[in-house]
Formats: C-alpha cells, structure tokens, sequence
C-alpha cells in the first residue's frame, strides 16, 4: 500500500494550508514516501477523499494508507506528540 495525502492547493484557509505544509515537512523529514493528491484538480479526487474518510463533507488534509483510511490534521498531530506515526500511518 502507499500513503495518500489529499490537499486542495486554492482556496481554504489559512489554517488548512499550515496544517497540509505541516504534514509535508514531517513525512519529508522523516523520509516517508507519499502521494499528495491535489483534490482541487479534480471532482473524483475530492469525492474519493471523503469516500475513504467515510464523512461527506471531510475537507483536506486528510491521510490514507492506500484504501485505509488514518484520519485528519488533528488525529495526524496527536501522533506526532504520542511519538506514534508510524502506528497511525499504519506502516
């Protein structure tokens, strides 16, 4: 299975796009292949975003580990302090 980011590159707040370069710069750093899916390009994208996370209106960022789904900005955070990433990317 390989790692899913889904992101919107327009759009959003500010927030949102602090949280996306946050889990870009840790997955980076800590030298963990992904595939950042930009959900802004295409309609089918957004919809399988939410599909995997099982929410009709789940708005990016969110992580999958290929159909798996490993949840949000928040629960991807609470990991990275519990020391637990790879646990949570399921890896």
């Amino acid at each position: 299975m390989s790692l899913i980011v889904f992101y919107s590159s327009v759009g959003g707040s500010l927030e949102m796009k602090k949280h996306q370069q946050k889990i870009f710069l840790i997955l980076d750093s800590k030298k963990i292949p992904y595939k950042a899916v930009d959900i802004a390009q295409s309609g089918e994208d957004k919809e399988e975003m939410r599909r995997k996370a099982g929410n009709p209106k789940a708005l990016p960022p969110q992580i999958c580990n290929g159909d798996t789904y490993c949840g949000d900005y928040d629960a991807f955070e609470n990991a990275v302090e519990m020391e637990k990433l790879e646990t949570f990317l399921k890896l």
